[in-house]
């Protein structure tokens, strides 16, 4: 009796077990098929919004477009009935682009309504939706709005690179008398410059206005270095033999060109580009600035040791740059001269100026 008892319990908890298992599932198949639905209603809703913002979007691009067509109109580019011939073309291009987009868009709810565990993408919303088994997840794929481009650009900028042979002359000198090497010396020029168009409708002639660093180091020959008292700079001989004397001239300034010479017109429809690739150039300006520091550098031997020696200092060097510039060249490249209409040291009975020749690159 006891045996028939035991199997008797274990027969109803096997029932029990059992039915509740069953209840489990079924409790877990709803829970899943009503997240699955809530989700499909959401991508169904985003898609009606989507709609919405089709014909939004292309309705801005169409006053974009007569924006543009309007401004070719008042430049004379095109006639009034061009025009007109335009905005039309322009009126039934978006509103097939409505037709078309709004049908896509349909056709993926249509999709979704029958297949609620689908994978779907949806370009016109900007998200991606996907299933997996019967629960999914989203991910938001943003895509920003792209503004048409500008029809034209009168104003642009670019990298301002120089590079070459610096000296100093006076009254009386040229480059064969100066007391400084001319294959040692040497200057660079970095910076950035804007280039602006002067005329309305052509590039040929243009204004270059910008910031840029200038180093101008010059090698001092036989045996002389820069000698500081007060007021006074002069080059004196060093007390043993020097291997190097080199003094630099920091500034920053100020360079303004007018620039002239020939230029391509490229036309896309929507906007319209000047380029100077490959073309003739011509430059005539001036600049001005602040020297920002003075350093001597030199060195020598000193009871066998190698002794580097660097001073900082004003050494009575004009605080206030200003000079001539000139470049002719081809394209981003040119021939670049320049020359300091400030002395190099102030109250000096004898005025030296920096003059510099090198080439000069404009990469834009």
């Amino acid at each position: 009796m006891n045996t028939i008892t035991k199997h008797v319990v274990l027969l109803s908890l096997c029932i029990f077990v059992s039915m509740a298992s069953a209840q489990e599932q079924q409790r877990d198949s709803l829970t899943v098929k009503t997240e699955s639905l809530s989700e499909n209603a959401i991508r169904l809703n985003k898609l009606e919004d989507a709609k919405k913002a089709i014909t939004e979007e292309e309705r801005e691009s169409l006053k974009n477009t007569v924006e543009t067509i309007n401004q070719r109109l008042d430049r004379g580019e095109i006639t009034t009935a061009e025009a007109e011939t335009l905005k039309k073309e322009a009126a039934l291009k978006h509103a097939a682009n409505i037709e078309d987009r709004i049908a896509i868009v349909n056709a993926k709810i249509n999709f979704l309504k029958r297949n609620p565990e689908s994978l779907l993408l949806d370009d016109e919303n900007n998200t991606m939706s996907i299933s997996i088994g019967s629960k999914g997840f989203l991910v938001d794929l943003a895509k920003t709005k792209r503004k048409p481009p500008k029809y034209d650009i009168r104003t642009t900028n670019k990298l301002l690179f120089a590079i070459g042979f610096n000296n100093a002359i006076g009254d009386g000198q040229d480059l064969n008398n100066t007391p400084y090497e001319i294959a040692g010396s040497g200057f660079v020029e970095l910076g950035w410059v804007w280039e602006t168009r002067l005329a309305k409708r052509s590039n040929f002639a243009r204004i270059n206005y910008g910031f840029s660093f200038q180093w101008n180091k010059l090698n001092v020959k036989d045996n002389l270095y820069f000698v500081q008292n007060g007021n006074e700079t002069t080059l004196e001989e060093f007390p043993v033999d020097l291997r190097k004397s080199q003094l630099r001239v920091t500034n920053l300034v100020v360079p303004v060109h007018f620039e002239f010479g020939p230029s391509k017109t490229r036309d896309y429809s929507d906007r319209i580009r000047f380029t100077t690739d490959n073309q003739f150039k011509i430059g005539i300006g001036g600049y001005g600035g602040l020297r920002l520091a003075t350093q001597q550098k030199l060195r020598y031997k000193d009871q066998g040791d190698n002794v580097k020696q660097k001073t900082r200092r004003n050494f009575n060097a004009s605080n206030l740059v200003y000079g001539l510039s000139a470049y002719v060249g081809v394209g981003d490249i040119s021939l670049y001269a320049k020359y300091d209409l400030n002395p190099l040291f102030n109250d000096q009975e004898f005025d030296q100026h920096n003059v510099s020749l090198g080439l000069r690159l404009d990469l834009d």
